[in-house]
C-alpha cells in the first residue's frame, strides 16, 4: 500500500469487490457507467500482477459488465490497461477500464483502441 496512491484507499467508492480486487466509477467518466476495476495491492505494471490478480480482476470485469448491460444499455464497450505515463496511465496503480459505449458517441468508432495517437489514423 501505497500512503499516496489514491487507489490504494477508495473508502466507500467501492461498488464490489472480491478478496483481490474493487470495483470503483471513474470520476471523469468518458461515458455513463465508465467503470474502473482495481487490484487491491498497489502495483504500478499490469506485467506484476499475479495470475490470480489478473484472474480476480477478469471477474470483476465480467460481472460488472453484467450490471452496466442491464442499468446502461450499452451497445459496446471498451476494455483497456494504460501501461505507464506515454500510454495515458495517470494513477501509478494498475487499473482497468470498462467503458460503456454508445451507438452515435463518436462520429466513428471503427478502429477502436488504434485511434488514440491521433497521427496514426
Amino acid at each position: 500500500m501505497s500512503d499516496a496512491c489514491p487507489f490504494c484507499d477508495l473508502g466507500d467508492r467501492v461498488l464490489a469487490e472480491n478478496e483481490l480486487a474493487v470495483v470503483v466509477r471513474d470520476l471523469e467518466p468518458a461515458s455513463p457507467g465508465h467503470t474502473l476495476v482495481i487490484p487491491k495491492r498497489h502495483s504500478e505494471s499490469y506485467f506484476d500482477l499475479t495470475n490470480a490478480e489478473v484472474a480476480a480482476c477478469h471477474a470483476l470485469l465480467r460481472a460488472e459488465r453484467e450490471h452496466l448491460a442491464k442499468q446502461h444499455r450499452p451497445d459496446g464497450y471498451n476494455v483497456g490497461v494504460n501501461e505507464g505515463a506515454a500510454a495515458g496511465q495517470v494513477v501509478p496503480h494498475t487499473y482497468f477500464h470498462l467503458i460503456p459505449r454508445y451507438t452515435g458517441d463518436h462520429p466513428d468508432p471503427r478502429g477502436g483502441v488504434r485511434h488514440v495517437i491521433p497521427t496514426r489514423r
